[in-house]
Order: structure tokens, then sequence, then C-alpha cells
């Protein structure tokens, strides 16, 4: 009875007979009944399958959402290597370190007056190993930190200063500012043209009449048409010796490059060398003029320097009457390829320096210089030059005059990081 009146129900739901009529009863007969059954055995199958489906699209949806999740923490985890990655190339791009060496290994044999000095017998020198840190802030302003360590075995002791240490500020190809302690106008133009500052100074700077570097500000710039200029404004006492002194001193350089090989500059300086001060007045102001001509080609250099100064050694005089002095000096030198490497060229070389040290007091003292050497490219940033040099240098007084002969063999070396 109670079958009977649940296939009456579903027979009214599905529409199979009138409600009324099922409730006759004898109206129904077994065969309708399995109908109904097997239509409900297939609806429960469509639920079970709609379950399914649901149920699997459910998965999908979790499984997609963990992809999502893992996806966004993948492009989260990109981003901050990406940001770390671009800080690391912002730090390699605005900052670049680098070094230099000069060093020797030679064999000297020194005279004074016929007699041999300590200065002979053979060593390893270190004449200047520079460590230099550039830092750019932006696309105008830059600084740099440059120390110069050098070791003499003639004198068996090391020594380490700040060669530059300045800022800059580049507001036009025709005026670079530079603020601290930083390369003088001269010295460093000559060297660029004479190449073989590893080997030996340039003449103002080997005879001391020139500093390459002071503290205080310095401006370059490029005029155009093969012009250029520099002017210091220094303390004067170079750049081991940052003191204070009661003036500045002034030295300035304008060029003109005819071409990007050859080039003619002049130069000039001005001042007190840092030894006036407040209660200690100079005697004599110093004062020097330069010149030099040079061509520096892919086959060859050749090149000349020409300074006159006054008063090197009497800004402190103490005489009285105060006393002028004059020292005039040139130098010429060359070089010639022999052949090509992979790293550069195997060159021959040389020059030769003649100077009046002092044509007013003692004319006699005089100081000749010369060298010859073949260089060779060991590396792209690696150079041995094998060299002979002759020094002849007379000092002292018409009364007591002294002379020291100089003559060294060696292997000298540049070497670039």
């Amino acid at each position: 009875m109670r079958s009977h009146s649940l296939a009456l129900a579903v027979a009214a739901s599905l529409g199979l007979a009138s409600a009324p009529a099922l409730a006759a009863g004898p109206a129904v007969t077994p065969a309708q009944i399995e109908q109904l059954q097997a239509q409900i055995a297939a609806l429960q199958a469509q639920v079970q399958q709609l379950q399914t489906q649901s149920e699997s699209l459910q998965a999908q949806s979790d499984a997609q959402s963990e992809v999502n999740i893992t996806q966004a923490q993948a492009l989260e985890s990109a981003q901050k290597t990406q940001t770390n990655v671009d800080k690391l190339a912002k730090l390699v791009n605005d900052n670049k370190i680098g070094g230099r060496m000069f060093f020797d290994v030679s064999s000297i044999d020194q005279k004074t007056n016929g007699k041999k000095t300590d200065a002979t017998g053979t060593g390893f020198d270190v004449k200047r190993f520079y460590l230099t840190v550039d830092h750019k802030f932006n696309d105008i302003w830059s600084a740099n930190l440059t120390t110069d360590f050098q070791y003499s075995s003639a004198i068996g002791n090391t020594e380490l200063f700040i060669k530059n240490a300045y800022v800059q500020g580049t507001f036009d190809p025709a005026f670079v500012l530079k603020v601290g302690a930083a390369g003088m106008p001269w010295t460093g133009y000559v060297e660029k043209y004479y190449g073989m500052r590893y080997v030996e100074n340039t003449l103002t700077d080997r005879l001391k009449y020139a500093n390459t570097a002071d503290w205080g500000a310095h401006a370059s710039g490029d005029l155009g048409n093969g012009f250029n200029y520099a002017v210091a404004v220094v303390n004067g006492a170079g750049y081991k010796n940052p003191s204070r002194s009661k003036g500045v001193d002034v030295e300035g350089r304008l060029a003109w490059e005819i071409t990007p090989e050859f080039a003619v500059a002049v130069g000039g300086y001005s001042g007190y060398l840092g030894q006036e001060k407040q209660n200690n007045d100079a005697e004599k102001r110093y004062s020097r003029g330069d010149v030099m001509v040079a061509y520096a080609g892919p086959m060859f250099r050749l090149g000349g320097e020409y300074f006159t100064a006054k008063n090197l050694g009497q800004v402190q005089q103490t005489a009285v009457p105060a006393v002028s002095d004059k020292a005039t000096g040139w130098s010429l030198w060359s070089s010639v390829r022999l052949a090509q490497t992979a790293n550069g060229d195997v060159s021959v070389f040389g020059r030769y320096d003649k100077t009046d040290t002092s044509k007013t007091l003692n004319p006699f003292r005089e100081d000749t210089y010369w060298n010859v050497g073949v260089e060779y490219p060991v590396l792209k940033n690696f150079k041995l030059a094998a060299v002979y040099k002759d020094t002849d240098a007379t000092v002292g007084s018409l009364a007591s005059p002294s002379q020291t002969k100089t003559k060294e063999l060696g292997i000298w070396g540049d070497l670039k990081f």
C-alpha cells in the first residue's frame, strides 16, 4: 500500500496520470510501476553524473586557484629578483674600480764626486701603485678617489698618499669643474703625448718644477675647433701636503690639437708653492712658463717640451738682499713601432733632457738625462720595457760643487687593471 502511494506520487509528479485517476487505484498497472521505477533510476543516474561533474569542476577550480597563487608568488619573486638585479647593475654602472702599477727591477751605479753612494746596487721598486674608485651620481655629478703608494729600495721606505679626491660637475663640454685634489693642467697633458710615464716622469715632474696634482678648484673644457684648456687654483704645496697657505697658486694650459695626433700647448704657473704663511711671508714668487709640441700617431711618437722657471729655490730665501734665480730646460722624446702583436706594439724609444738649473746664481749647475729602451706588450693591459738610463747632475755652489752620475739598467713595467 505504501509502494502504491509512492508510485502514485511519482507518477503525478511526472504527469503520467492525473491525480484523481491514480487515486482510484486499479488504473495503475505493474508495467506502469516498472516504467516509473526505470525513470526514477535514470533520474538518479543523471543526478549522480551532475554531482560528479560538479565535484570535477570544483576540483579544477581549486587547482586553478593554486596555479594562480603559485604564478602570483613566482611573479612577485621574479619582480624582487629583477629589482635586486637592477640595483646591482646600477651599482656596477655607477661605480668603477681600477688600478695601475709602475714597477722596476734594476741595477744602479751611482757616484758622487767619483765615490759610489748607497743608491748603488740591485733592487725592486714600486714607483707608483694607484687604486681608483669612480662614482657617478647622475649625468652631471661624479666623484673620484685615487690612492698613491710607492716603495723605493734606494730609501728602503714606503709611502701612501691620496693622489685624487674630488667631486666633479660636468656642466658642459666647455666647462668641467673639479673640487678637491685633482691632476694639474700641465703634467698630465704632456704625459698623454709622451706615452712612457712608467719608464720616467716628464721633464718638469722629474726635476720637481711642477706638481702632478694639488688641492683646490680645477676647471677644464673643450672649446671646439681643436682648442681645449685647463686652469687650477690650488694650495701650491702639492697633493702630498694639503696644508693651508696665505694665498693661492694658479696654473693654466691652453692647447690646440691641430689633428687628433698633433698638438701644440702653452702653459704657466704662478704662486708661492704653499710656503707663504700668515706669520712667515715668502721672499720670492715662483713662476714657470711651458711649451709643448708633440705628435702621437700609430706608427711613431715625436715630441718636445720646454720650460723656463724663476725662483724655485728662492721662495723662502732668507739672504739679504733677496736674489732671484732662473732655470731653463728642454726635453725631446720619440718612439717607433717595430712590430705589432695581438696585445699591442713592440716599440723602440729614446729621450734626452737638458736643464740649466741655476742660470743666475750658479750657472755651472745643470742636469743632463737620457734613456733608450725597447717596449714589449705582454698583455693588452701589461707592458714591459728593457731600459738603460743615464743622469749627470751638478749641484751645490761655485765654492763647493757636487756632481752625481747615475747609470741604471733594468726592466720597467706598467700594469693596469
